[in-house]
């Protein structure tokens, strides 16, 4: 696959870094991007940047999109300048955003409908795994499928697993991401109840994360909040919205996400007082001041 162009849809914090290794890796990469100007600096090492969509998949063995939610998944792939449009029989198509598993099981028979392979293959990782290759792949759809799109995963990621037909990884990587902001807030929480004590805040974090609670997210995310800096390494507002996609799902299973509603209340909070475009951690900035 390495002769035939891949399209890369999507050059945020995740997907600049993913089309970048594929490059690095010595694949030919077709990039596109709604902000033109995220796209020159992979221009600068050798990606052909496209004007839509199409364009970018016209000729692609493969398809990646990586991209904010449903609504920019649906507009990439779909309507005549999506990719979908220009994809050949037999092109691999791989939907690497966090979107919900209805627009999944959409897409995949959109896919099947032009003659082409499906995948969903959310990650696991930041925006340092994404540039260095070392992503982990959570995969739903076919053997077969998952066969075909190995090259490309592998060339971006740690470790690719299979979960089961389409849908399957954008669900499980909506629950690694509920669990995952459940344990953002209430470190958040932790962290502003020990500020407002008369208490060493390096000792009393030093009890929780070297304790039961200290999760490698906990580590790291408290060091953050304590040294004030959100760089976005994952933006705010995606988490939000992950968490909403969580709890969708989880309701149409006849399952309430009080945990995730609860958090999904703080970070909607945090997105108002205008802390969405900084990192997840950013969140307790909105704890201090309240």
């Amino acid at each position: 696959m390495n002769d035939t162009p891949i399209a890369f849809l999507g050059l945020g914090l995740m997907g600049s870094g993913m089309a970048g290794t594929l490059l690095e890796k010595g694949f030919p990469v077709n990039i596109y991007n709604r902000n033109p100007d995220k796209a020159k600096p992979l221009a600068e090492r050798g990606a052909t940047v496209a004007k839509t969509a199409a364009e970018a998949a016209a000729g692609a063995g493969a398809i990646v999109s990586m991209v904010a939610d449903d609504k920019a998944s649906r507009a990439l792939w779909l309507g005549p300048d999506g990719a979908l449009a220009a994809a050949g029989p037999g092109t691999v198509c791989i939907e690497c955003s966090t979107v919900t598993v209805g627009w999944i099981k959409e897409l995949a028979a959109a896919a099947e409908q032009r003659g082409c392979v499906f995948v969903d293959a959310p990650v696991t990782g930041s925006k340092t795994q994404a540039a260095t290759g070392e992503l982990n792949f959570l995969v739903g759809g076919t053997e077969s499928a998952l066969d075909q799109a190995r090259p490309v995963l592998d060339a971006m990621g740690r470790t690719v697993t299979h979960l089961g037909p389409a849908g399957s990884g954008a669900m499980v990587k909506l629950i690694n991401n509920f669990v995952c902001g459940v344990q953002l807030a209430s470190i958040a929480e932790a962290v502003a109840m020990i500020e407002r004590c008369d208490l060493d805040r390096e000792a009393a974090l030093g009890v929780l994360t070297n304790g039961a609670p200290g999760s490698p997210l906990v580590k790291l995310l408290s060091a953050r909040m304590t040294a004030a800096d959100y760089t976005p390494f994952f933006h705010l507002h995606l988490l939000a919205k992950d968490l909403s996609y969580a709890v969708q799902e989880a309701a149409a299973l006849s399952l309430d996400l009080k945990t995730a509603e609860t958090a999904l209340g703080l970070f909607q909070k945090a997105v108002d007082d205008g802390y969405g475009d900084q990192d997840m951690s950013a969140v307790i900035e909105t704890l201090r001041k309240n």
